[in-house]
């Protein structure tokens, strides 16, 4: 892909991206539940645009993969500011503070595929680490085991889309060992988080619906996170490419109806 073209597309939000509608503007009243969501989110996004970004430099689904990736960015620039305008204790603004910070060492490595991916590597764990911290901030200012959930369900997302993104260093060569290690304990953390969520007392038969689906797409995405033989690469990489969106839309349905538990309760 042209340099040039690629940095134009980083700058525009596409539309029909999966997930692609963004949230709209958080209101003043913005529930603790919903920022526990929100922070969520971002944490998911710091692994979403390094999966992005691979899969760019390695020409997996190249268009589906700029879109992807110009929404990620648009999304988790609004969240952050929604997030910023909300009252908060020390705590929190200490943590939303690192996660500004982290943001801008690693959004300009996004918009160069001759980035240095060794850099990128770096730059996305330092934000999820930032952005993990924020979430728990939430979490404990909310204080109960709803909100829990709703950080829960959360993570799946997150390790949905850091599946993939060890996947795709893997598969470049890049850290590689390190990169198989996290795709093993993230497989093992997201089945663990599953039964969990599986077993919650407050599910609803639409989550345990929509829990169901999740199972199924699950299936799929870890039969092709385990093609290693070159012949099939190709198809599997395409395979983690888009089952993984397809995880985490599942996914933000099921956070999205913790929520609302949270909130009512």
């Amino acid at each position: 892909m042209d340099r040039r073209d690629f940095l134009a597309v980083v700058c525009l939000l596409p539309a029909g991206a999966a997930l692609a509608a963004p949230a709209a503007p958080a209101p003043a009243g913005l529930s603790l539940p919903a920022a526990i969501n929100k922070a969520g989110r971002q944490r998911m996004l710091s692994q979403r645009t390094a999966k992005a970004w691979l899969m760019l430099v390695q020409g997996v689904l190249p268009e589906k993969a700029k879109s992807i990736l110009a929404q990620s960015l648009h999304l988790f620039d609004q969240q952050l500011a929604e997030l910023k305008a909300l009252p908060a204790g020390d705590e929190v603004r200490s943590a939303w503070l690192q996660v500004e910070q982290e943001w801008g060492r690693y959004r300009p490595l996004l918009a160069d595929i001759r980035s240095d991916a060794k850099a990128v590597w770096a730059g996305n764990e330092a934000l999820l680490g930032a952005t993990q911290k924020l979430t728990l901030a939430y979490e404990k200012a909310a204080g109960t085991s709803a909100g829990r959930l709703v950080n829960l369900a959360g993570r799946q997302r997150m390790l949905s889309q850091r599946m993939a993104k060890a996947y795709f260093f893997r598969q470049m060569g890049v850290n590689a060992g390190p990169a198989g290690e996290m795709l093993d304990a993230a497989v093992k953390e997201f089945a663990k988080a599953q039964e969990e969520l599986k077993a919650a007392a407050q599910n609803t038969a639409q989550i345990k619906t929509e829990l169901g689906l999740v199972e199924q797409q699950w299936f799929f995405f870890q039969n092709a996170l385990s093609l290693r033989e070159a012949a099939d690469r190709k198809k599997a990489s395409t395979d983690v490419a888009t089952t993984s969106e397809r995880i985490l839309e599942q996914m933000d349905a099921v956070v999205g109806l913790y929520e609302k538990i949270a909130r009512e309760g």
